[in-house]
């Protein structure tokens, strides 16, 4: 991060290890980065020590899938949220069947032939996407309808804005950029240990020398 703020990078997008990803071997996706809600606070710590914090954007991305998955990363510091893997299930990703414009017709064969099966599909890099997303073959592709899928991911984004509001409203606060930390509280202590907020009912910060250690008080 440090490299890319004195390059005059404007914004830095942080992936946690939550982030789906097909194209790549199964030991890179399960043992390689750390969890996003870890990674958050580390990044956010890094801008504010270089003095960088409002000046350059901060975007997390990785396993953020719901309103409440934006709320809680907006409150932890950052400026905003990319989506990937939800906003393509949301497209149709990983569905048994395709919608061809008339009804729904069922590809569970075209998945078994790729020796995978519908909701564990994860082969976009072999362009053989049953559901015709990510391919380049001319048959496939027409199992995509465009207008439909749009309708779907601007369906499934309206609801992600509205549970966002919908928090931020419950926290008293009046825009979504107004929630903060004080806003949070963990419910296990490796949540608290990660986000570095208080475990709930305490002011106690695993880790944190500055906060009172004793979990029971």
């Amino acid at each position: 991060m440090k490299l890319a703020v004195k390059a005059g990078a404007d914004v830095v997008v942080i992936d946690g290890m939550q982030g789906g990803t097909a194209a790549t071997q199964q030991v890179f996706i399960e043992h390689t980065g750390i969890p996003t809600l870890a990674a958050l606070p580390q990044a956010v710590e890094a801008l504010e020590e270089m003095d960088m914090a409002g000046e350059v954007g901060l975007i997390i991305s990785g396993g953020i899938r719901t309103g409440a998955d934006v709320a809680k990363a907006l409150a932890l510091g950052a400026d905003a949220v990319s989506i990937g893997q939800a906003a393509l299930i949301a497209l149709g990703c990983n569905n048994r069947c395709h919608h061809d414009g008339e009804g729904w017709v069922d590809v569970s064969d075209d998945y078994q032939q790729l020796g995978t099966a519908p909701g564990f599909c994860h082969h976009c890099q072999t362009g053989r996407c049953p559901v015709g997303i990510t391919t380049q073959d001319e048959l496939l592709e027409q199992r995509l309808l465009p207008e439909k899928a749009a309708e779907w991911v601007r369906n499934y984004l309206q609801v992600v804005n509205m549970e966002v509001t919908t928090l931020a409203r419950a926290c008293g606060k009046s825009d979504v950029h107004h929630l903060e930390r004080e806003d949070l509280a963990a419910l296990t202590v490796e949540a608290a240990a990660m986000a570095r907020i208080p475990l709930a009912g305490t002011s106690w910060i695993p880790g944190c020398s500055t906060s009172n250690t004793d979990p029971g008080s």
